[in-house]
């Protein structure tokens, strides 16, 4: 039997205290500690080799902000990059983080992610270092890492053995460009609400059709536009 390889993630960072306690807790915590997920969370100051440790500098031209100086993050990456490494930058301006694309990077050996802060990075470390560039949504954060994490966690839903029950991979949001179906559990009433009787009815196939209904009605409702994409799973 093959054994897949562990998935590592180094995070390039300047705010490491962020995302270390995150990595240690819940779903993930457990998949770091069962060996089926590797976090390193990296210092970047550590490659700023001068008296101060500075990582930034103001911008040529002028304007508001401080840009990431190349240099570290160029020791940085050249260090920490193997023959298959994938090098990411949480910017606003990538490609949307979708469930397609957590799946793709799920299948990778080793991801390097690169944390901005200021007013971004370089633009020559863009050119020469970065493989992908990547936003979690069309807002701006005070820095990167906060999205590092969440791509991980995106990520880390994909890789076998990390979830409780595989099956729930299937009925996420998003899974087919459908939103998810309403949940509930005990008690049967609550404030005068009860539980749809098919949920309790014990007929599986009634269940799914009903769950399926609520999936397309909720999606045509608030995420029209996913109804006329192309299935990601085809």
């Amino acid at each position: 039997m093959t054994v897949a390889a562990v998935l590592t993630v180094d995070v390039l960072t300047l705010f490491p205290g962020m995302i270390s306690g995150y990595m240690a807790e819940s779903m993930l915590g457990k998949a770091v500690e069962r060996g089926l997920l590797s976090v390193d969370v990296r210092n970047l100051r550590d490659w700023a080799h001068n008296k101060w440790n500075i990582t930034d500098d103001r911008p040529f031209g002028g304007g508001a902000g401080m840009v990431m100086k190349p240099e570290p993050l160029a020791a940085a990456i050249d260090e920490l990059k193997q023959k298959r490494s994938t090098v990411i930058y949480l910017t606003p301006d990538g490609e949307p983080l979708t469930s397609p694309l957590a799946k793709e990077l799920s299948q990778q050996q080793h991801l390097i992610l690169v944390s901005g802060h200021y007013e971004g990075i370089d633009q020559r470390i863009r050119d020469t270092r970065i493989d992908r560039e990547i936003s979690i949504g069309d807002y701006i954060l005070t820095n990167g890492t906060l999205p590092a994490a969440v791509l991980i966690d995106a990520v880390a839903r994909f890789i076998p053995g990390v979830l409780g029950e595989e099956k729930s991979l299937t009925q996420d949001s998003f899974q087919r460009n459908l939103l998810g179906f309403p949940q509930y559990t005990r008690p049967v009433e609550f404030e005068g609400r009860g539980v749809p009787e098919v949920l309790l009815s014990g007929n599986h196939a009634a269940i799914e059709q009903w769950r399926e209904e609520q999936r397309i009605a909720k999606t045509k409702q608030r995420r029209p536009d996913l109804i006329d994409q192309p299935d990601p799973e085809t």
